[in-house]
């Protein structure tokens, strides 16, 4: 487990050039061992990088952060091992370690439906993702958002209401609650058997660089994505992107058109997403 929460902690030593270790070397470990010298010869790592893997800064603590997964139950699970999400597998940058709290059953859950939006969401917005959160869990469906403000809390919130399970994905480190009033709806998550999910090590803070690639996960572990409300211009287009890279299904709530959360939106379903009115029109699972 140290030396995976070792590569974890490296400054610029992302998945990609994670794995492009693990191909050479097969395992952290053997990665631990290498010098700065086998490191600058690798194709792609660089100097800089060879600095920062090699910086004992980050080999330092390992056993605290061990022991701190196990006082507050964080697991970890690796792309090496069995219960590894098989819908991970398969996406572009996929993560090499991802760190996790409660239910992981989910990660392999049979239907799984992404939900996304405005943070500033209106009370329409509010009302569409509490409604069709709710009516997906009753169907047995796990929704899946960021824990976001707004739609994403919502989305977590009517699921959870219906009693079905959620996962919430975080940009942060588990032991980092963002934002700071999701405090109750992330024990909330794991209370009612549901999973909350990061692929950063414990003691990341909230960066603004890692919620897009958080979006990556919502996506990849996702059998589709809902669009509940989106301006013209939002992060919430960023997951579609990965969803549609991934071959996922995009199914958009149209919304007011004098409204300017709904810009997005609209324009998705003029560009071919699949519009829907109702839980009912996802024929995927």
């Amino acid at each position: 487990m140290e030396y995976w929460i070792w590569l974890s902690r490296i400054e610029g030593l992302g998945p990609i050039r994670i794995k492009q270790l693990l191909d050479r070397y097969q395992t952290p470990e053997r990665i631990w061992r290498l010098s700065k010298e086998e490191f600058v010869k690798i194709k792609g790592i660089g100097e800089k990088i060879a600095d920062n893997i090699v910086d004992e800064r980050y080999r330092k603590n390992l056993k605290q952060y061990v022991s701190y997964m196990k006082k507050y139950d964080i697991g970890m699970i690796t792309i090496l091992d069995e219960d590894y999400p098989e819908k991970l597998k398969h996406i572009y940058d996929a993560p090499m370690i991802l760190y996790y709290r409660g239910n992981k059953r989910l990660l392999n859950h049979s239907c799984v439906i992404a939900m996304v939006g405005c943070r500033q969401c209106t009370e329409y917005g509010k009302e569409v993702s509490l409604t069709f959160s709710n009516e997906l869990a009753k169907q047995d469906i796990c929704v899946i958002s960021g824990m976001a403000k707004g739609i994403d809390s919502y989305s977590h919130m009517g699921c959870i209401q219906a009693g079905g399970k959620t996962i919430a994905v975080l940009g942060n480190g588990l032991d980092q609650i963002y934002p700071k009033e999701n405090v109750g709806l992330y024990n909330k998550i794991l209370q009612t058997e549901g999973l909350i999910l990061s692929e950063y090590v414990i003691g990341t803070k909230p960066n603004k660089l890692n919620f897009p690639a958080r979006n990556r996960i919502i996506s990849g572990l996702s059998d589709g994505i809902i669009v509940v409300e989106a301006k013209e211009k939002s992060g919430t287009l960023n997951t579609v992107d990965f969803a549609l890279d991934q071959g996922k299904d995009v199914f958009v709530v149209p919304g007011n058109i004098t409204s300017e959360n709904s810009i997005g939106t609209n324009n998705l379903i003029k560009q071919g997403a699949k519009c829907i009115t109702c839980a009912g029109d996802i024929l995927i699972c």
